[in-house]
């Protein structure tokens, strides 16, 4: 064999194996990466083969599969009530990434989680039979509050204080997960939703944090009394009415010109919502104390799952004091979710103790057997003491029983809250936030529950935009269907 030859073959023998060495990088190392790509068809193919596993409420799934009549994808996901549940379900298309409880548990529900494999499953590489997940959700309480909304734009939440269970989930406007689930379809849906003003898509209740306004006096008050500046509620406060920005010509005045909110007491300060008190509150006790007590709440945690990752609510830092001091009513960069101002409701309503908020009670394998209890692993802390709890029981109970939240009184229960509203806009120029947090205990079986609602957006005229006249019917109807029960 000549020179050339030789060198020819050596060659050749070098491509070979530098083509084994390729394909043997691409079988073992890139392929995963391929197997799970977006794009990859196979992956929706595999999904959508046969039917998913199911979202439990009560005892009842809201969601199923159903057979399709043509194409390479044989199933796909369908909703019952799913305006009701989106904000709970997200959902599960052929088209685009799942989202909400779909997504998070998309392992689970479409067979490929590794704890749904058996011995036998493992060995031949089969797909398990996927699971379910059970929720927490109470379906009286996600009705009353879905109803109770209507028209609104806007978002409620309820919790169980003494468990932490998500009791309801619900924002407005809604959409049906229905539209997004069929390939040839939802291409024309997803633009419809998208380009929608009203952003259905967004899940209000915990993903759009908004100014909480005097809702957020509550959190004051906590600090105010945790810190001793005032031993009790019913002790008068050094606070002139109105109160001057520190460092400005300007004044914090009252909605109410006529409360008598110079020098009150806390609870007669958030019976009348005086933002003199709670902004005189704020500077005196200094914004630092103001945030590790809005922190123990909840606030500036960037990973709160319940287990939907909920946005941070924020209270800012690096204020000058007339920005402290309309932070303490719930102004300035202060922002919240309706699921955050239910956590300072349930803290204060459960003896001052926070228990980690959830709307998964478990998950179960496709025989039923449970994978996972969340009830069972919930955490619970100390936000204030027992003490400070009572006194802001007793004082939003005032609220509801003589002042601005009358309309969340319930027969037969006792009922504390607090209103907020809060301005939109440069110089309050658009529609105002209207907002409420309460809790209710019944003054027979025992059942209690928290809840929190924000109204964006309403027919009301302006003038009648307020917590009590707007959000706290939404509070009472919930609260009266989780006393139910």
């Amino acid at each position: 064999m000549n020179k050339t030859i030789r060198r020819a073959s050596a060659f050749a023998l070098l491509l070979v194996l530098a083509l084994l060495v390729r394909a043997t990088w691409v079988q073992f190392y890139d392929g995963k990466a391929l197997a799970d790509d977006k794009d990859n068809r196979r992956n929706a193919i595999e999904t959508y083969s046969r039917s998913l596993g199911n979202i439990i409420v009560a005892g009842d799934s809201v969601t199923g599969s159903a057979r399709t009549k043509g194409g390479d994808l044989a199933y796909k996901r369908t909703y019952t009530d799913g305006r009701l549940y989106a904000a709970v379900t997200g959902y599960a298309s052929q088209s685009y990434a799942p989202t909400q409880l779909e997504g998070i548990y998309q392992d689970l529900l479409n067979g490929t989680d590794t704890r749904l494999k058996g011995v036998m499953d493992t060995v031949t590489g089969k797909r398990a039979d996927p699971g379910d997940v059970v929720t927490t959700i109470d379906p009286g309480v996600q009705k009353a509050a879905y109803q109770a909304l209507g028209g609104k734009k806007g978002a409620a939440v309820a919790i169980d204080p003494a468990t932490g269970r998500i009791l309801a989930v619900v924002s407005a406007p809604s959409y049906d997960p229905s539209s997004l689930t069929d390939a040839n379809a939802a291409g024309t849906a997803w633009k419809q939703l998208n380009s929608d003003p009203d952003k259905p898509l967004t899940n209000r209740a915990l993903r759009q944090p908004l100014p909480p306004g005097s809702t957020f006096k509550l959190v004051v008050a906590a600090a105010a009394l945790e810190d001793g500046l005032y031993p009790s509620v019913d002790q008068r406060t050094d606070s002139p009415d109105p109160y001057p920005l520190p460092g400005t010509t300007r004044t914090l005045s009252n909605e109410n010109p006529n409360a008598p909110c110079e020098n009150a007491s806390i609870r007669v300060a958030l019976r009348y919502s005086c933002n003199n008190v709670f902004g005189k509150m704020a500077v005196d006790l200094g914004q630092d104390k103001v945030r590790a007590m809005a922190e123990k709440f909840g606030f500036n945690d960037s990973r709160q799952d319940v287990p939907v990752r909920a946005y941070a609510s924020v209270y800012p830092s690096g204020m000058d004091k007339a920005q402290t001091a309309l932070s303490g009513i719930g102004q300035f960069d202060v922002t919240a979710t309706p699921l955050q101002m239910a956590m300072v409701s349930a803290a204060i309503a459960n003896d001052g103790r926070l228990v980690s908020p959830h709307m998964v009670s478990q998950i179960t394998d496709g025989g039923g057997d449970v994978l996972s209890n969340y009830d069972d692993s919930t955490k619970t802390k100390r936000i204030v003491s027992s003490s400070t709890a009572r006194q802001l029981q007793s004082a939003m109970q005032t609220v509801v029983e003589q002042g601005t939240g009358t309309n969340a009184q319930i027969a037969g229960a006792t009922v504390g809250g607090k209103t907020g509203t809060a301005q939109h806009g440069e110089n309050n120029s658009k529609t105002p936030y209207a907002w409420f947090t309460s809790y209710a205990k019944s003054d027979s079986g025992g059942k209690e529950v928290a809840v929190a609602v924000m109204v964006e957006q309403s027919d009301a005229a302006r003038s009648e935009v307020s917590g009590n006249g707007l959000a706290a019917p939404v509070a009472r109807a919930m609260m009266r269907a989780a006393l139910k029960g």
